[in-house]
């Protein structure tokens, strides 16, 4: 990345992944990724901006000064004409380094415009309009848009994600020496995605980051070779830690659960593990009493697991997703429903041997539900739809992506569901446009999916501007989506996001 008195460097647009790569320093400081929204809010991000109402009328038409948009997050920076000095990194994190103050006497324009640039007020509010990463670059400018930007209300919600090689600098003489984390510190962070570490790199970071003891309420491990010792400490260690996600890591085992989960933990998640299996949901289920949320990815778990569930937790939990567990049946999904009955959020994705008497079970017994995820269960019919219509009145979120089996006459009871505000139907390939005509009187809708649906035509899918309260509309992957007839859409559907 140049230097940003080039003016020329335009750091990336979010990604639909959310993950936003910080340069890397020289230092260590600050190499991260950062997280945050959801799919239709990184679209968003990824828009200009029109000119923030707070710019002065004077600064806002002068043809001299670039407008600041989130397209080109360095054009705020030359409009106060300032660099960094020779050899000062761009993203440093440690708020006594390398960057000088401008004086006003330096900046363009009038008096009252050269204050405009460093005034603290105005500041704290323009810097909502940009992105992280662009925030990530601004804070380089001067010492005085950093120690705006450092505020850890503009960083609220954000996760960095630290790799193991970004962890330590490497010394002249071949040593290794940890990163300097200050600069996290300060800006608040209280969550953390680690990934490919070991159990010596996290007795580093407990060691070496001034907020873990009890200012770090969520981690993440990710492709790490943490043992049940290394996950024993972090937990002794990190008090504050709340919500936990442990994903690719193989050597831990159901033992290291038993022993480290602390009682503490709300929010865990599970996924990809190779030692997870019914013992490790026993010691969930006997350790957390207090667990709201599980998220669980286990080939191994059987039906038997899910009645392992206390009548502590079958108050408290309102999130189960299982994913991609292959072994659940029927038979789990009667064990689940009677042990947590007052789940919100359920998610049976990739469950393959659930079919349309599960799902029966579930809308029988799960009234409060609000968010139901069935995709890729490919023995899920048209009857399952009609389970869901019947019975749960309160249901906002319908997944239904890889769900082959289902055709128009389901959309048909799906139609009278007056509470579906997001319905997602992603390669359902029977779905036919005759099938769409049920889904126009749905005045509820906001979002609806139809990626990737071969029978679709832009005839059929001419007729959802009849939808005029929906705000966001994926058409990706589908023949019927034609150049015409997205350009009929901006005319029609103007506040209507569509993914192309």
């Amino acid at each position: 990345m140049s230097n940003p008195r080039n003016g020329d460097t335009k750091p990336p647009c979010l990604p639909r992944n959310g993950l936003v790569k910080i340069p890397t320093q020289p230092n260590g400081l600050g190499s991260a990724s950062i997280t945050k929204g959801t799919p239709a809010v990184k679209n968003r991000l990824c828009q200009p901006s029109s000119v923030p109402a707070i710019l002065s009328p004077a600064l806002a038409h002068r043809s001299d000064l670039p407008i600041p948009s989130l397209a080109s997050p360095l054009s705020l920076a030359t409009l106060a004409s300032v660099s960094s000095p020779p050899g000062a990194s761009l993203v440093g994190l440690n708020t006594s380094e390398g960057l000088e103050q401008p004086s006003p006497e330096r900046l363009p324009g009038s008096p009252s415009e050269r204050q405009l640039a460093v005034d603290e007020k105005i500041l704290n509010r323009l810097f909502w309009y940009f992105s992280a990463c662009e925030k990530c670059v601004l804070a380089q400018v001067c010492k005085t848009w950093r120690r705006v930007l450092y505020q850890p209300k503009f960083w609220v919600g954000l996760t960095p994600v630290l790799h193991t090689k970004e962890l330590y600098n490497i010394l002249p003489g071949g040593e290794k020496e940890f990163i300097s984390l200050q600069g996290f510190a300060v800006r608040g962070f209280d969550g953390f995605c680690l990934v490919g570490v070991s159990d010596l790199d996290i007795c580093e970071f407990i060691d070496n980051y001034p907020l873990s003891k009890k200012g770090v309420k969520s981690m993440s491990l990710k492709r790490s070779t943490i043992t049940d010792a290394g996950l024993e400490v972090m937990l002794e260690q990190m008090q504050g830690v709340v919500r936990l996600e442990l994903s690719g890591c193989n050597d831990f085992t159901e033992a290291g659960l038993w022993s480290s989960l602390n009682a503490r933990i709300t929010a865990l998640s599970v996924s990809d593990c190779i030692n997870v299996a019914d013992d490790a949901i026993a010691a969930i289920s006997q350790l957390l009493p207090n667990l709201t949320e599980l998220n669980l990815q286990a080939y191994h778990v059987t039906d038997t697991a899910l009645a392992y569930f206390t009548a502590k937790q079958g108050y408290t939990t309102h999130t189960l997703r299982l994913n991609s567990c292959w072994e659940i049946t029927n038979h789990g999904v009667v064990n689940m429903v009677h042990s947590l009955p007052n789940l919100s959020v359920l998610s049976l994705s990739g469950c393959s041997k659930v079919t349309d008497d599960g799902v029966e079970l579930v809308a029988e017994n799960l009234r409060k539900l609000r968010s139901l995820d069935l995709s890729w269960c490919p023995r899920i019919t048209d009857m399952a739809l009609e389970y869901i219509a019947c019975d749960l009145h309160k249901l906002e979120e319908l997944v239904l992506d890889r769900c082959v089996r289902i055709t128009d006459t389901g959309l048909s009871y799906l139609s009278t569901m007056s509470s579906l505000r997001s319905l997602y139907l992603r390669w359902c390939c029977q779905v036919q446009d005759f099938g769409l005509k049920h889904l126009l009187g749905m005045g509820s809708l906001r979002l609806l999916s139809l990626a990737g649906c071969p029978l679709l035509t832009t005839t059929g899918l001419s007729g959802l501007v009849q939808l005029q309260e929906l705000e966001e509309l994926e058409l990706t992957n589908c023949p019927g989506a034609t150049p015409e007839l997205f350009k009929y859409f901006s005319q029609h559907l103007p506040c209507c996001m569509v993914i192309e």
